[in-house]
């Protein structure tokens, strides 16, 4: 598409440059801007090669316009793919395809896997319907977008599950993004004490030859997510 967008550019600008060439061309010269006017053949010509002109302007800006619906139907595409629908994250698919980047190499140091669960789901959807349900999770991912800001990678890798990776981590970058997790879901609670959110965390960094790729990362911080449960389901954390 960039290649379609270069080229329609080049186009427009060279069907500008010579349409103000032609007529500088003609208002300039007293003797062809006379013979047009009084010349049936010429004005003929003249009048052919402005109309062609017009049309192919007219054309290449309804390939622009052309091009900027596909462009806009590409990205609502793009959006229903790798987007999940309820939340806007990513969805279950992206975070295959994030992890599907990294298949065959070895993990980077600073990469770290934050795993959170929602662990009273069902509690809520048997309160407040599925879409108090759905209500608690659109609030809980924004709760993760918050807290994890623009340079985390965040998917919904399941009904509720979460997945947080993280780029330049540190373990005091995790520590203040479950504290900050943590008080945005205490102050959401305080406002709709009818159905608190509750949630297990698990956490994977620098972890040595515990996990040596992006998929085992990812593993190790769901299964400790996991272990992190209340003991009886559902819970309370």
């Amino acid at each position: 598409m960039r290649r379609f967008d270069m080229v329609k550019t080049v186009q427009l600008v060279l069907l500008i440059v010579f349409t103000a060439v032609a007529l500088l061309a003609v208002f300039r010269d007293p003797e062809l801007y006379s013979l047009i006017a009084t010349n049936m053949a010429a004005k003929v010509i003249s009048v052919i090669l402005w109309m062609t002109l017009g049309v192919s302007f007219l054309f290449l800006l309804y390939d622009f316009n052309s091009y900027a619906d596909m462009r806009r139907e590409n990205m609502e595409l793009d959006n229903a793919v790798y987007s999940d629908a309820l939340t806007g994250i990513a969805n279950r698919y992206s975070v295959d395809a994030y992890i599907g980047q990294s298949l065959g190499k070895p993990l980077p140091e600073d990469m770290g896997a934050v795993t959170i669960d929602m662990t009273n789901l069902g509690e809520i959807n048997k309160v407040k319907g599925h879409s108090g349900g759905d209500l608690a999770i659109q609030a809980f991912a924004a709760i993760l977008q918050n807290a994890a800001g623009r340079a985390a990678f965040i998917g919904r890798n399941g009904g509720n599950k979460f997945v947080v990776i993280f780029r330049d981590c540190t373990d005091a970058r995790i520590e203040r993004f479950l504290e900050k997790v943590a008080a945005l879901t205490d102050e959401r609670n305080t406002s709709q004490p009818d159905a608190p959110i509750k949630y297990s965390a698990g956490t994977a960094f620098n972890e040595g030859g515990k996990a040596e790729t992006v998929n085992e990362l990812i593993a190790l911080s769901d299964r400790r997510a996991w272990e992190a449960r209340p003991k009886q389901w559902p819970g309370v954390q």
